[in-house]
């Protein structure tokens, strides 16, 4: 062991824990989350619920892209897994975070042996690149039933179409409440056209999404489906 490592650096190394993070192959879940105005704190307020051996993430948030390289490294050093700035062509891992870069959209596709990142410079969507839309659509397309959809504070409608198509995919989805948005407006109109399944604060809706991934009594440890 590295004496010197930092608690947060020790809980992220494999050989520390014993074991090592595995690609996600089709049929485990995924988790996708959108945010904007406000969003920085309430994505970190969710993944400081969130365990270390978590199913991959794929997170968009709204933000230049000489700030989201610097976003996910803060939250990596807050957060129990592991958390990097998309550069594409990743495998899912259980146990990562991944942040769409301020230059491209994030989305998600089938790799020969399990789910990849992919990066795209096409134009923005909702007026945004990264768009959460284009996010939440690969989901529905992609990962359908198995995905789980989360959609944060932020001005606007970006994300509200794609979680409705994410749900009518069947997959869970998501949303924060007015009392804690900074801006009460995409979960808004996602809740509006039905595309929300549950309403509440970030803190809680990590507790559901474990619920829903059957981690609601366990710290540590989720099932391989």
């Amino acid at each position: 062991m590295n004496l010197r490592q930092s608690p947060a650096s020790m809980a992220k190394d494999p050989s520390i824990l014993g074991k090592v993070p595995r690609p996600m192959a089709e049929g485990h879940k995924v988790i996708f989350v959108g945010a904007s105005t406000g969003g920085t704190e309430a994505v970190k307020s969710f993944l400081l619920g969130i365990p270390s051996d978590c199913p991959p993430i794929l997170i968009v948030q709204h933000m230049p892209e000489s700030f989201t390289g610097s976003f996910a490294a803060r939250l990596d050093s807050l957060c129990r897994p592991r958390v990097i700035e998309s550069q594409g062509a990743e495998s899912l891992e259980s146990g990562t975070v991944y942040v769409a870069p301020g230059h491209s959209h994030l989305r998600i596709r089938r790799g020969a042996s399990g789910y990849v990142t992919e990066l795209l410079k096409t134009p923005p969507v909702n007026r945004h690149r990264p768009s959460v839309d284009v996010l939440f659509d690969s989901a529905a397309e992609v990962v359908g039933h198995n995905a789980i959809g989360v959609i944060l504070t932020g001005m606007g409608k970006d994300g509200a179409c794609g979680l409705l198509r994410m749900r009518k995919a069947g997959a869970r989805t998501f949303g924060q409440d007015e009392t804690s948005c900074v801006v009460y407006g995409m979960p808004r109109e996602a809740a509006v056209i039905g595309a929300v399944e549950e309403v509440s604060g970030p803190n809680d809706i990590a507790r559901r999404v474990l619920a829903v991934l059957g981690r609601a009594d366990r710290p540590e440890g989720f099932p391989g489906r």
